[in-house]
């Protein structure tokens, strides 16, 4: 193949200097399994889009300082790459800044951490760490862009910027990166469609699209007036939601979706759903939101999605076939639906939680950003010498399990806005803490996680602390490789059980969290993410990619209780009720 152009038009996005409507569709690499990768990327075709979206997560790139990987996981490279094998164009959007429900919107730890640091602005510690940030992704991304030979078509500048901020000097700083690091095709923006927010993201030289789900005419409207000429997109087209614990699952109607992309897609726009396919928060990569309540992103990124998180196509999938079949020829064959996955029982046995920790000492609670702490769980532990009283902290971020001499005396939950309770009098105390989740958005990226102070008990400060990091996916694979069983699950948290299953050949899998409390679950030392009673998900997608023929290992990481010594997988996923 030859050299190909990809450039904006008068009225039209042009490729080869041909009007071409993009449809595009959200896919995270960083959200389904690389082995599920080329599947989910050849459903999407079969849906009649031409193009694969995807943001880049920085903390998954570069989640300790200067230890850059783009392998595995995240091997953006082989992700663009299977798109092209695929013969279909991409869309990056590299942030740095992506929101997506995703733990600290793709910001790392150690960034939002710096002191000093000036986020999403032109401050010099955070212009320096986005410049090497955007210069290794370039590496990847600049190779394979379409006037190279490669499928890469669109590069987005920052996320949604009017909703946050209006310095124009910082966009200008990542088109200038960006241009001096060989990005050559068309450069966007994107903002939801007010008037605000479109004057604010914007930059000069810089394409604006828009973001909304709903009442599309007006909205193409608001965004041609900013922007006279050029093709309209709205490069998120919300077809679905997300969810949060403690609420239900939500879903939107296929049909209301369906007429709103005949709008779009009459009005001669192009469109990018999100989410084409949602994928899963796997790990502890979810991310929480927070207006004034704490709700952490429950595990699922299903979406509501076209594909569902099994990557099976659903009604919505079918209905938004139709719609693009009226607007652009679409592939004769359909993708087949999966059947019931495999029902089984797994008998768990609890073992010693087998992990060497570092304790230190520390005069008042340290944060898990003071410790470097990049897991989910920190054990806090001070002397009580005998005292007992009102045990009050600042702030709890984000739920924590207190015990007073290896006896359990209660929860603390930041979304219950809960700080404080009565602890008896004692020798020991312990306050294991979990952080479920970091705020994506706004003025809380970043923000301490762990016991926040003054702590003071009876009214006095209570000092002289040591703090144990306990890490998640080390737990859980010590369990599967060497923990020695444990005649009964006493004491206090983290509880630790393993098991064992065969399979024929690998299968997706869906695994029943109900009558667990909150906690973890690993399969193969793979980390499948976070469960909780308090809903709306009642199952863990096991993705077919994670296991293998023959035995695979499963371990339980239980933080609350645990009532039953088995495990069940069953046949379809539970997402949880809808909303009436």
């Amino acid at each position: 193949m030859g050299e190909r152009r990809f450039a904006i038009g008068e009225t039209n996005f042009l490729l080869d200097g041909e009007p071409f409507r993009v449809l595009a569709g959200a896919l995270h690499y960083f959200r389904v399994h690389p082995g599920q990768w080329a599947d989910r990327i050849r459903k999407a075709k079969l849906m009649g889009l031409n193009t694969i979206e995807t943001y880049v997560a920085w903390n998954a790139h570069e989640p300790v300082r200067g230890e850059w990987d783009a392998t595995g996981w995240n091997d953006l490279g082989a992700f663009l790459d299977l798109i092209a094998a695929e013969g279909m164009h991409a869309i990056v959007r590299p942030g740095p800044y992506i929101c997506a429900e995703w733990h600290n919107g793709g910001l790392p730890v150690w960034l939002t951490g710096l002191e000093g640091v000036g986020l999403r602005r032109s401050e010099p510690l955070y212009l320096a760490a986005v410049t090497a940030y955007l210069e290794r992704v370039y590496e990847i991304v600049a190779p394979r862009q379409i006037d190279r030979g490669g499928p890469v078509i669109l590069v987005q500048i920052e996320n949604e910027y009017g909703a946050y901020a209006s310095d124009t000097a910082y966009l200008e700083h990542l088109v200038k990166v960006t241009k001096d690091k060989g990005i050559t095709v068309p450069l966007t923006t994107i903002d939801q469609p007010t008037d605000q927010m479109l004057r604010d993201g914007s930059v000069a030289g810089v394409h604006l699209t828009g973001s909304f789900g709903s009442r599309a005419a007006e909205r193409l409207e608001t965004l041609r007036r900013h922007q006279p000429t050029g093709p309209l997109m709205c490069a998120e087209f919300w077809d679905g939601w997300f969810d949060w614990w403690g609420n239900t699952h939500h879903t939107t109607p296929a049909s209301a979706s369906a007429a709103e992309l005949d709008a779009l897609l009459a009005a001669g726009a192009s469109v990018n759903f999100y989410m084409f396919h949602g994928g899963t928060n796997f790990g502890l990569t979810n991310g929480a939101n927070d207006k004034g309540r704490y709700l952490p992103i429950v595990t699922s990124y299903d979406y509501d999605a076209p594909l569902d998180e099994r990557g099976d196509p659903t009604e919505k999938y079918f209905a938004f076939r139709d719609v693009i079949a009226k607007y652009a020829p679409v592939p004769d064959e359909v993708p087949a639906k999966s059947g019931p996955a495999p029902s089984f029982v797994v008998a768990l046995e609890p073992v010693e939680p087998g992990v060497a920790a570092s304790v230190s000492r520390h005069e008042t609670p340290p944060t898990f950003e003071d410790l470097g702490h990049l897991s989910a769980l920190l054990a806090y532990e001070a002397d009580l010498d005998g005292r007992g009283g009102v045990l009050r902290f600042g702030e709890v971020r984000d739920h924590a399990w207190v015990s007073v001499d290896g006896v359990s005396v209660g929860t603390l939950s930041r979304t219950r806005h809960e700080d404080a309770l009565v602890v008896p009098a004692g020798d020991r105390l312990r306050v294991l803490v979990e952080e479920q989740g970091r705020v994506n958005y706004d003025a809380r990226l970043g923000e301490p996680k762990g016991l926040i102070g003054p702590v003071t008990l009876a009214g006095a400060p209570l000092t002289g602390w040591t703090a144990t990091p306990i890490d998640v996916a080390a737990l859980g694979a010590s369990a599967t490789d060497a923990a020695t069983s444990v005649s009964s699950l006493t004491g206090v948290a983290p509880f630790v059980l393993r098991g064992s299953f065969d399979l024929d050949e690998p299968t997706d899998l869906f695994l029943a969290t109900t009558g667990w409390g909150k906690g973890f679950a690993l399969v193969n030392g793979f980390l499948l993410g976070r469960y909780w009673s308090n809903g709306p998900q009642r199952t863990l997608y096991v993705p077919a990619a994670a296991l293998h023929e023959g035995e695979n290992a499963l371990v339980m990481v239980e933080l609350d209780r645990v009532t039953e010594a088995e495990a069940c997988f069953v046949a379809e996923p539970g997402l949880g009720p809808l909303e009436e």
